[in-house]
């Protein structure tokens, strides 16, 4: 295999700016870390979502682009294995993409998650609505049909009293600047921070206050 060799200027700009990208990237988190109102969102929305499982509800999970991405992960953690073995959670993220290109062709894009909504939520079901500004259309919509159907709704934002955010039952909002990959950076953590609260609720047995 041949060796990739950059000129020694550019490989220190390089480095130089990997070192800054991982130093914003832990200024975020750390403004994070000491947010308390935030904080309290999210273990009141991992209390939440346990509460849903405990009682026989479902989780659905949506969102655009990344956020679908992350939407995707957090059902396959709940239904799949996280840490460590256990039952599987009935959660499900909206993006089988041939139900996504019916609905957006047939009512429009702005409806694939609405109507997976109408078409599958009921009371004491759970959404985990996704977006980066908190005003993506289609996750409002998903919102508002939630709401309707009077399923709990956490929303996971990042930016402060987004509409997504202000329909919620609970709004997770991690700012963090003005680009979407830092915001998304959170998110992750987020999400996996989630999961682990519910594993604890549910699981308890895998989580031993020695380990």
């Amino acid at each position: 295999m041949n060796e990739l060799r950059l000129p020694g200027k550019l490989v220190k700009d390089m480095k130089s700016e990997v070192i800054n990208t991982l130093l914003e990237a832990r200024m975020v988190l750390d403004r994070l870390i000491d947010d308390e109102d935030t904080i309290a969102q999210i273990a009141a929305a991992g209390e939440r979502l346990g509460l849903c499982f405990k009682n026989g509800g479902r989780v659905f999970s949506c969102g655009n682009g990344g956020s679908m991405c992350d939407a995707m992960h957090f059902a396959e953690e709940l239904t799949g294995r996280f840490r460590q073995d256990r039952s599987a959670l009935p959660a499900m993220a909206i993006s089988d993409p041939g139900y996504l290109s019916c609905v957006a062709n047939d009512l429009g894009y702005e409806q694939v998650f609405a109507r997976f909504i109408d078409s599958h939520g009921g009371q004491g079901d759970c959404l985990l609505a996704i977006s980066t500004s908190g005003e993506s259309q289609n996750v409002r919509l998903a919102v508002e049909a939630a709401r309707a159907k009077k399923l709990s709704v956490i929303a996971l934002t990042g930016r402060a009293k987004s509409p997504i955010g202000r329909l919620a039952d609970i709004d997770v909002c991690t700012p963090a600047g003005k680009f979407a990959d830092r915001v998304q950076e959170l998110h992750i953590k987020v999400i996996h921070i989630l999961i682990e609260l519910v594993e604890r609720q549910l699981f308890p047995e895998n989580y031993p206050p020695d380990a």
